[in-house]
């Protein structure tokens, strides 16, 4: 692991201003299509362009800054987290920026892009095996690594009410202030399920707003974790349905859940790139398929938002780079990608300044 240098106290409030600016306030993209011929029009967050590539980069900072806030982080203190790969690019990158050493648990199955970036911010990566327990497996490793390690910060990502708080004070708002800035406002919401605190956070700020919002989470139907409440089959949508429910997702606050074929959604990443230029991960395609079916069944004036959580660079060496079969009950060969616009309204009131002093 690379020497770091850890910061002064004085020094991590401006480093974290700094990281801010890096962070959040990304472009809502208006997508038009037609399905089966009929128009209609979506909305998806462009999560792909914060510092590391993902949405992961909030809920990181999110976490950390609070840390800092509440004392219960000492400066160069060892960062350790179980992920399955965003989450660890952005603590990674993020806890370097801040002068810590990193340490991430993850399955050996995420793809290698995900494990050479974390190491090549400077963090260890542990790799492990289906037989060590996989995801659940990451997570045991990681908090008896912490409680062997004095001074170690454990974010427990999953668990961590922080992580939807993130959400609620910055992407929530994000897409509020977006869509009533051009006159419109946010009838539904989909996103896919990994930690949670995506569809949880945003969810609850925008139902303080909107209270008939409706909030839909998303998984594979592949592996449909939340609806039968455990790992079923296996699917290809890195970052979402990892196996277990996180703590952190209460079902019965939330609204259907939306599921989606991994095939469908890697045909759908493919033709985001190829044909709108938006390189964004597997993930986005699911949740712009999983956006449009609920538009299907509100009507076609409904505004429907999503996130892209990630870029295509993660993915290089997955099937999102490879011929993918369609199949008669997929959406995306029935769906015509007609052009994008963004809305880049600053959210102003996002930007609250941070003091860490006590």
């Amino acid at each position: 692991m690379t020497p770091v240098v850890p910061l002064m106290a004085t020094d991590s409030v401006a480093r974290f201003q700094g990281l801010r600016r890096l962070i959040g306030n990304t472009p809502l993209l208006v997508i038009d299509y037609a399905l089966d011929g009929q128009p209609g029009r979506l909305f998806a967050k462009s999560e792909n362009l914060n510092m590391t590539g993902s949405v992961k980069d909030r809920m990181a900072l999110h976490i950390l800054r609070r840390a800092y806030e509440r004392g219960t982080i000492e400066p160069g203190a060892l960062i350790i987290e179980a992920t399955s790969g965003n989450t660890g690019i952005s603590f990674a990158a993020i806890g370097r920026a801040m002068g810590h050493p990193v340490s991430i648990f993850m399955p050996d199955w995420m793809s290698p892009e995900r494990v050479n970036l974390i190491r090549g911010f400077g963090a260890e990566v542990h790799a492990v095996s289906e037989e060590q327990g996989g995801f659940l497996g990451s997570i045991r490793l990681a908090e008896e690594m912490a409680e062997k390690t004095p001074g170690a910060f454990l974010p427990k990502q999953f668990a961590n009410e922080d992580n939807s708080e993130a959400h609620e004070t910055m992407t929530g708002p994000e897409i509020w202030w977006q869509l009533i800035g051009h006159g419109l406002r946010p009838d539904a919401i989909v996103a896919g399920v990994g930690t949670g605190g995506t569809i949880m956070g945003t969810g609850t700020f925008l139902r303080s707003q909107y209270d008939g919002i409706k909030v839909h989470p998303l998984e594979p139907s592949n592996s449909p974790t939340m609806s039968t409440g455990h790992r079923v089959g296996h699917h290809r949508i890195q970052g979402i349905s990892d196996e277990f429910i996180p703590p952190i997702v209460d079902l019965s606050t939330l609204d259907e859940i939306v599921a989606v074929d991994d095939g469908d959604a890697i045909l759908m990443a493919q033709r985001l790139a190829c044909e709108l230029g938006l390189g964004v991960g597997i993930s986005a395609g699911a949740n712009l398929l999983g956006a449009l079916k609920i538009q299907q069944a509100m009507g076609p004036e409904a505004t429907v938002v999503t996130l892209f959580p990630d870029s295509n660079k993660k993915y290089l060496s997955t099937d999102l780079l490879r011929d993918e079969p369609g199949r008669p009950d997929h959406l995306t060969p029935r769906v015509e990608l007609l052009g994008f616009t963004s809305f880049n309204r600053e959210c102003r009131t996002c930007f609250e300044t941070w003091d860490l002093t006590g």
